[in-house]
């Protein structure tokens, strides 16, 4: 059975973290947006994708292979997913479609494959596909290597960023930087040049100067690695920034930090996709399209009138149960 949700535009965002085959964090995005309205399409027991539009916006950022608004940034259609392990099965016909410029939010019960599936996303080693397709701006996702994944545009903020001790925070993203633009065919920024161009950044998620000099989220609290996962957003310029429960661990100042910068971020050719468990994160960072996940599956999409569903009728409401 199969709806049609028309999706009112709303508010944009980002945040990031790159990923490598060691797990470590990493990337970014950039600046304002205008958004028009599209419709978002759910299929519940079928293989085709879930569908949500919203607008185009303009961005520094590499989008090859996209040459129009209806090119879909991501496409993931039917995937499978074990634990590399356990062979425990996790992700059971994932659909879903992401096209630029647009905010998708995952929502499900603990237990319902969200981070499961940002991690098979990334390329994350503890999990293995076992079949569908993920297809991202126009190339096979799955045959890219985690940091490949990166330096093609795709970045993800850590539930609970990792220290990386001796590093300091402006040499990794120096270094970070650097390496997406090398993939991009640009020049490589030094040191001074680097330090202008991040200065400004600081600002947008309002950390001091002195966090560059600290080593990679060393004795950082747990609002400062989240504003710090930003910054890396904000620095690399992704186009699809996954935020894994990004509110996770935040005050309600901390949260409008972060919110901030992530909707300042978002071009009409970057994309967002958070996964939360909470409506407060959807109040300041506004998706177009809400996607109900349950048992490995995504059992239903709607705008942002499902997430007050949820608040006042639980999951029960929607369960394919």
């Amino acid at each position: 059975m199969a709806w049609q949700i028309q999706c009112t535009a709303s508010p944009p965002l980002p945040s990031l973290s790159s990923f490598t085959r060691k797990c470590l964090p990493s990337p970014s995005l950039p600046l304002p947006v205008t958004r028009s309205p599209r419709f978002c399409f759910s299929h519940v027991p079928s293989h085709r994708p879930v569908t949500a539009s919203l607008s185009a916006v303009k961005s520094p950022t590499s989008t090859d292979g996209l040459d129009n608004s209806n090119t879909p940034l991501l496409e993931v259609k039917g995937l499978t997913a074990v634990i590399a392990e356990t062979k425990q099965e996790i992700l059971k016909g994932v659909d879903l479609v992401v096209h630029q410029g647009e905010i998708h939010a995952i929502m499900g019960k603990n237990g319902s494959g969200k981070s499961t599936f940002s991690k098979v996303l990334v390329g994350h080693p503890d999990y293995e596909v076992t079949g569908g397709s993920v297809v991202f701006k126009g190339e096979n996702l799955l045959d890219m290597e985690p940091e490949e994944r990166s330096l093609a545009g795709l970045f993800m903020t850590f539930q609970t960023p990792v220290e990386i001790p001796g590093v300091s925070n402006i040499d990794f993203l120096n270094m970070a930087y650097n390496a997406r633009r090398k993939k991009l065919g640009m020049p490589e920024l030094g040191p001074l040049e680097f330090y202008g161009y991040i200065s400004p950044k600081l600002e947008l998620v309002n950390m001091k100067i002195d966090f560059l000099n600290r080593n990679v989220n060393e004795g950082f609290s747990g609002g400062e690695r989240k504003r710090n996962e930003i910054l890396q957003l904000a620095v690399l310029g992704a186009d699809l920034a996954i935020l894994d429960e990004i509110d996770s661990g935040l005050d309600i100042d901390a949260l409008r930090d972060v919110a901030k910068a992530v909707n300042g971020l978002l071009t009409p050719k970057n994309s967002v996709l958070m996964i939360t468990h909470y409506r407060r994160l959807l109040e300041v960072i506004k998706p177009a399209c809400i996607h109900i996940m349950e048992d490995g599956r995504i059992i239903k999409t709607g705008d942002s009138s499902l997430a007050e569903v949820l608040e006042e009728k639980g999951y029960t409401a929607v369960s394919a149960a």
